[in-house]
């Protein structure tokens, strides 16, 4: 249960003066429905309003704050013209004060003729007269001084104004509570860091308070740290079963070339891992194509070898279906059964996997979260590994650890390279292990940058290739962040391929029944279609060893940790690979540094570092688009200073300062409920 403390943080902001439906619109874009998201919607920057007793051309550009006298109106005939008001300084100078969109009759209220007020905005040269586009204040002389020379910038979405908003956020400090201090002394000295609430007030006052911003960014990365302790404790607490194989599946295996050094490395670690009773929480790591799905097969046969079943998890149907098709290749020949299980299997296939889960007879599930429901039973779940770590919560990790009489050696896989500091942030109770060499016969793959306006050539490149027998990847850009808009890319692009070459195009998108999605994937991999043009759905785990291009239309409004997997689609057989970025022709220095680091390397390591000093933590992971939380205050530079500082804390807490039992511990449990890790408090009891 919350501590009743915050009780007050965590009302709705329906209850909030002021708030009707009109509002309640743009504060739920924002993610803002309480209190608490207020409270944490920090200011992303400031204006400095210079005060003046004058106009002058020389202030132009910046937020300025006046008197001034409106003088004439100035109304256009058309309805789309804007209102303007004519206003004088004490000098005379003039100013014309410019409504758009509103009704003629609301400036004219705001400002009456020959009434002096106070006026501030943002002062701009238009030719050679000045403008002042919508002031942010018109107000009576006496209340100019409750004009901040200073003012918080948030933001916004359409509908909200930085008034409202600074109203708003002031409404939501007025609930937030004196908070016990849960910062080891020693370390809140030495860092000079304001209390939790006097931070909080401090940094919506002025955004450039780096103390107030680097304390609530602290207080976050602990929370973190601290709930992945608590659940890596409960874990270790819990009893699974020791399972050591005999090896004689593995020794059935008919691989086409000897692991890496790193492969074994990694399967060593896991077996070691699954021998204990306690049950393994591991991370592999391996960039594109390192060769994670071996690893995962043999720790799955380990389980099998021992008597366990196996469960495999993928984050969409595609992969899914995907890693099915490549263990039953690998493990052809085995006396084992291998089965799937997503949404899309009914009726009796569905009852029949479910009775061979129950019984024993089926060996390895693979599927996507349908292996999660509650009508799926195992008989002796052994190992469970979980794909594309960041598209699944904590939550679900558990849930999938409670369909075992005890709990399940859990191994999760990402072929998104991790920088050391989110590693630490988000998977900080799991140990690591990390492919980190390429197996052999993987083909180099080079990376062209090209203007988006030598399109023709492209269409013309990728003739000759489709007609030497290559196929290709034609991946449509992300369009304002919309699936929708990226779904009408790509079927643009498929119907424009298809009039030059025909049925030889297919298309794959998200908003695609499964089925159809299938079916086109299916025959672009048995070449039945030579190019695919698809959204970012083939980002992760699409295996056609015959596809050695890959266009990427629009590659700047990608990630750099985006590209580098979609780049992964190829280089997968034995031909020389290449990835076609068509860039935009406006191009920030940003997505300059991002498409010249692609061309430059391969290494996906030093692209995820890169990618995250260039876009924040929640976009590296992926959290952004599957709605995992993302951080709310700390920023990557926060995270990448302070992890060390907080996981050390959060060891000192436990180990050292009497656990959530002790008095600092009774305040973190008020930190973990403030930053809704609290999962970890209902672990700690559940254990």
């Amino acid at each position: 249960m919350r501590p009743d403390i915050l009780n007050p943080l965590f009302a709705e902001i329906s209850l909030f003066k002021g708030i009707g439906p009109a509002l309640a619109r743009p504060l739920e874009r924002l993610g803002l429905a309480r209190a608490v998201d207020v409270a944490f919607h920090i200011p992303v920057s400031w204006v400095d309003r210079h005060l003046t007793d004058e106009l002058d051309m020389a202030d132009a550009g910046r937020v300025i704050g006046t008197m001034l006298t409106p003088v004439d109106y100035r109304a256009s005939g058309s309805p789309r013209a804007p209102f303007r008001v004519q206003a004088i300084d004490k000098r005379a100078n003039v100013v014309s004060l410019v409504y758009f969109g509103k009704n003629s009759a609301w400036p004219r209220k705001l400002l009456p003729l020959n009434e002096p007020k106070f006026v501030s905005g943002k002062l701009e040269a238009y030719g050679d007269a000045l403008q002042m586009v919508h002031p942010d204040y018109v107000l009576p002389p006496e209340e100019a001084a409750t004009v901040p020379a200073r003012e918080s910038v948030y933001g916004l979405s359409e509908g909200l104004t930085n008034n409202r908003m600074r109203d708003i956020a002031g409404q939501a400090l007025a609930r937030a509570p004196e908070l016990p201090e849960w910062i080891e002394p020693s370390l809140l000295a030495r860092k000079d860091w304001p209390a939790w609430k006097d931070a909080l007030a401090r940094v919506h006052a002025d955004p450039s308070d780096a103390k107030a911003r680097e304390r609530l960014a602290y207080d976050e990365i602990f929370a973190g740290q601290l709930a992945l302790m608590l659940v890596r404790q409960s874990s270790r607490r819990r009893r699974g079963v020791p399972i050591e194989g005999d090896g004689r599946l593995r020794a059935m295996l008919k691989l086409p070339f000897a692991p890496t050094g790193a492969q074994r490395r990694a399967i060593g670690e896991i077996e070691g891992d699954m021998a204990q009773a306690t049950p393994m929480l591991r991370l592999l790591q391996g960039d594109v194509g390192s060769g994670k799905t071996l690893v995962a097969l043999m720790a799955l046969l380990n389980a099998v070898e021992a008597g366990m079943q196996g469960a495999m998890l993928a984050p969409t149907e595609i992969l899914a279906r995907q890693h099915y098709e490549t263990l039953r290749k690998m493990a052809s020949g085995l006396p084992i059964e291998i089965a799937i299980l997503t949404g899309r299997e009914k009726g009796k296939v569905r009852e029949a996997t479910l009775m061979g889960l129950a019984d024993g007879s089926i060996h390895i599930l693979v599927g996507t979260h349908a292996i999660f429901q509650e009508a799926v039973q195992y008989k002796a779940l052994g190992l469970a590994v979980i794909d594309e770590q960041h598209r699944f919560g904590v939550a679900q990790r558990m849930m999938l650890a409670s369909k075992a009489e005890r709990s399940p050696h859990l191994l999760v896989m990402t072929a998104t390279p991790i920088p050391r500091t989110l590693t630490l942030t988000y998977y900080g109770e799991m140990d690591v292990s990390r492919l980190d060499e390429m197996p052999p016969g993987r083909q180099p793959i080079q990376t062209v940058v090209m203007a988006a306006s030598r399109l023709d050539e492209v269409v013309d490149a990728l003739a000759r290739h489709v007609e030497s027998g290559g196929q290709a990847y034609w991946v449509c850009p992300l369009v304002e962040e919309s699936e929708t808009s990226d779904q009408a890319a790509a079927e643009m692009r498929a119907e424009t391929l298809r009039q030059r070459f025909g049925d030889r195009v297919g298309l794959v998108h998200g908003k695609m029944k499964g089925a159809d999605k299938d079916a086109a994937m299916e025959a672009f991999a048995a070449n039945r279609t030579q190019i695919l043009v698809a959204t970012t759905v083939i980002e992760v785990g699409v295996d056609v060893p015959n596809s050695s291009l890959i266009i990427i239309e629009g590659a700047e409004r990608f990630g750099l940790a985006q590209l580098h997997q979609l780049r992964g689609r190829v280089g997968r057989g034995d031909k020389p690979s290449v990835c076609l970025l068509l860039r935009g022709n406006a191009l920030g220095e940003t997505s300059r540094a991002r498409l010249a680091l692609m061309r430059e390397t391969n290494d996906g390591f030093r692209i995820a570092e890169e990618d995250l000093k260039l876009r924040g933590a929640g976009e590296v992971l992926g959290t952004r688009q599957s709605g995992e939380a993302e951080l709310k205050v700390a920023t990557p530079e926060h995270v990448a200073a302070l992890v060390d500082a907080a996981r050390d804390d959060a060891h000192l807490l436990i180990e050292r300062d009497g656990g959530l039992d002790s008095a600092r511990g009774q305040a973190a449990r008020i930190c973990l409920y403030l930053f809704e890790k609290d999962a970890a408090v209902g672990l700690l009891r559940g254990g």
